[in-house]
């Protein structure tokens, strides 16, 4: 079985991410190679993320992390009338 296969029989890993204003999945090709669809809320966004992924990327091991898919809550930004 290869790890891909395991990792969608394991209910509760994340195929998916929100960052940026995009949405990356992870996808598998027909040969059966992974790689990153973004989905883009806009052009800018696109531009951000590429950007990001155009520089050199940190990978960290730390199995005490707890993934979760749910992005952060944004609180609204509260204006005063006059």
């Amino acid at each position: 079985m290869s790890e891909l296969e395991s990792s969608q029989e394991q209910p509760g890993k994340p195929r998916s991410f929100s960052v940026c204003g995009c949405k990356v999945e992870v996808k598998q090709d027909a040969e059966g190679k992974e790689h990153f669809e973004a989905t883009c809320a806009s052009k800018a966004n696109r531009d951000k993320l590429a950007a990001i992924f155009e520089q050199e990327a940190i990978l960290r091991v730390n199995p005490k992390v707890i993934l979760d898919d749910t992005p952060p809550a944004v609180e609204p930004e509260v204006t005063e009338e006059k």
